[in-house]
């Protein structure tokens, strides 16, 4: 059946010049009408006295049919043209005698009788197919020609899906959408600024928002009680394959609302884009404490969509005079079902992975239970296979089983653990991409200590509320306090978080000090909040979902470069744009900025 979508009636609406119906509209019920197309050459095949081109827009493609016997001079000009020309073709849409199930047009073809050439092209650097032999360098150089490719194109489709659709969800529930500044003071507290030079103000700068976090809770102090903004952010930080300097939020703040307020609207929100998008009916979020996806995982984003959960073993394994075990702080376990067949060489691989300077662990420990029921380890000489067997039973496994075991000091063996928790799963193809486990991670650290720096920071930003029951800490034991704050995961990848916010300034100055701000630096940077908040604040709290992490799980990408637009590379560069650039010295001069004629 033909799809009545927008996209593909969309020169129904609007006959034009150029074409009267797109490349992926046409169908059998189409047979004998005469249109006309336009777009690229994807692919030219000559066969004997025949030529078929695939045209190609961005809704689709569709073969053209060229007959040398029928007309000679149009089948010449045909096989004049080249990959990626711009054409105009007018036909008679007719009944493919080779039908090409892969494409939604292919049970047609176009018998041409008017050949246009809109605009010659130059041969591209890669092919422009799904399958392209172009690497990534390339391919971001010349961007504007990978979009034209459908599996980045589809990406894009996908992004605007999703951004419509949270966009008539929030509308739905009463949401505005409202605009913040993209020029802002500097905020030196949490990841570094863009700064922008002001030529009016020679000498002072502005900055490029990380998040419009005080903006919007100005907005819940105006009374805006339901903001929502898909909005651009900016950090210049380290990049990796989640992380750009500038990303895309679904910014949200809620007044008169308490934590289960907000996860309940935004469960709702994550769950209608999957029902709407995927047609996925997702079950309940379950939720974990900060301390327990620690304890369980090592992570405070822990991928669910297989168990392998941590087993503490430390009071098992101590007086056995293995001095590992003995000195640490921590010893705990992971039950890879079915591995007790690794070879010697698999498990060397795993030494290897856990002792790389990013896990950083000094070695590992292997039990083998065997399929017959007996035990061999790595630490024989020290455990008998009693004192194995007691490991095994704490840890539920069943003959045919391996247990991996680090030591060390806990919060870092266990982010260790969970690193190789996540390389097994992985082998173990534990990890579909499309397999969709969703959770929600609460209760974190409002503050952590830099020990050298012998000062908190926050966890999250200053503006996170703590626990109520624990606002007492706060003079006692900060590093204990909790926040009312909370992380949106799925498999894995944190797509949002966001908190209860402080709406007491007093409470806020105090937030302050024991973030080691003086009063006089307080008010320098966030005066204006905290006197906005002496006009009547009420309770709020809100919460901000990366679009980019979003569209790219829905996508099932490895990177967020191929569902935004125009990325940045690795190093943070365009390469298409060539940016960051210098920029001329008559500028510098402009903004005040000497320092950068000695960089030059």
């Amino acid at each position: 059946m033909r799809s009545e979508s927008k996209k593909e009636s969309i020169n129904q609406q609007t006959v034009n010049m150029y074409r009267t119906n797109t490349c992926g509209e046409l169908r059998l019920s189409d047979v004998n009408k005469k249109v006309t197309l336009a777009g690229w050459v994807q692919k030219i095949r000559k066969m004997g006295g025949m030529t078929f081109i695939d045209l190609r827009d961005r809704y689709g493609i569709t073969q053209l049919s060229f007959n040398q016997e029928i007309n000679a001079v149009l089948c010449e000009q045909a096989n004049k043209l080249g990959r990626e020309w711009v054409i105009q073709i007018v036909g008679t849409v007719a009944e493919r005698s080779s039908k090409n199930a892969n494409i939604p047009t292919g049970d047609i073809e176009i018998i041409a009788s008017e050949l246009n050439v809109l605009n010659a092209s130059k041969t591209p650097p890669f092919t422009i197919e799904t399958d392209t032999d172009g690497g990534d360098d390339i391919r971001m150089k010349y961007r504007y020609l990978d979009l034209r490719r459908s599996v980045v194109r589809q990406n894009l489709e996908l992004r605007h899906k999703m951004a419509f659709e949270t966009r008539r969800y929030l509308d739905e529930r009463g949401f505005l959408e409202v605009e913040t500044p993209v020029l802002v003071a500097s905020t030196p507290e949490g990841a570094r600024d863009f700064i922008v030079p002001s030529r009016m103000n020679r000498g002072e700068f502005y900055a490029l928002p990380q998040s419009p976090q005080t903006l919007k809770q100005l907005l819940m102090v105006s009374g805006f009680d339901r903001y929502f903004q898909i909005v651009k952010c900016f950090r210049d930080e380290d990049l990796r394959a989640d992380r750009q300097p500038e990303f895309t939020q679904i910014d949200c703040e809620m007044s008169f609302v308490q934590q289960e307020d907000i996860l309940t609207l935004f469960e709702g929100l994550t769950r209608h884009l999957f029902k709407s998008i995927k047609g996925i009916e997702l079950p309940e979020f379950p939720r974990i404490s900060y301390a327990d996806a620690m304890k369980y995982y090592g992570s405070d984003k822990p991928d669910i969509r297989f168990e392998m959960q941590f087993i503490e073993l430390k009071d098992l394994t101590g007086g056995h005079g293995f001095g590992v075990f003995d000195s640490a702080e921590y010893v705990g376990a992971i039950c890879a079902e079915g591995c007790a067949t690794y070879t010697r060489k698999q498990l060397d691989e795993l030494t290897d992975f856990v002792k790389r300077p990013q896990i950083g662990a000094k070695g590992l420990v292997y039990v083998r239970y065997n399929a017959d029921g007996t035990l061999k380890s790595s630490v024989d000489k020290f455990y008998s296979e009693t004192d194995l067997k007691q490991w095994v039973d704490r840890c539920k496994a069943k003959p045919g089983d391996l247990l991996l075991v680090l030591s060390g000091e806990t919060e870092k063996t266990q982010k260790q653990l969970g690193e190789l928790r996540l390389e097994m799963g992985s082998r173990l193809s534990l990890r579909d991409k499309f397999n969709y486990k969703c959770l929600w991670v609460i209760d974190f650290p409002l503050l952590e200590k830099d020990e050298e720096l012998g000062r908190y920071f926050a966890k999250h930003h200053p503006f996170t509320s703590p626990k109520p029951e624990d606002i007492p800490a706060l003079d006692t034991d900060p590093g204990a306090v909790r926040a009312n704050a909370y992380d949106i995961v799925i498999n894995g990848v944190e797509v949002g978080g966001g908190s209860i916010r402080i709406h007491d300034s007093e409470l806020q100055q105090k937030m302050f000090a024991t973030l080691g701000f003086t009063p006089e630096r307080a008010q320098e940077q966030f005066g204006f909040l905290m006197n906005a908040f002496k006009y009547g604040a009420p309770p709020h709290g809100g919460i901000a979902f990366g679009l980019d992490r979003l569209v790219s799980l829905f996508a099932g990408l490895d990177s967020i470069r191929d569902c935004i637009a125009f990325p940045k590379n690795n190093a943070g560069r365009d390469v298409m744009l060539d940016a960051p650039s210098r920029v001329d010295q008559e500028q510098l001069d402009e903004l005040g900025i000497a320092l950068a004629k000695k960089e030059q």
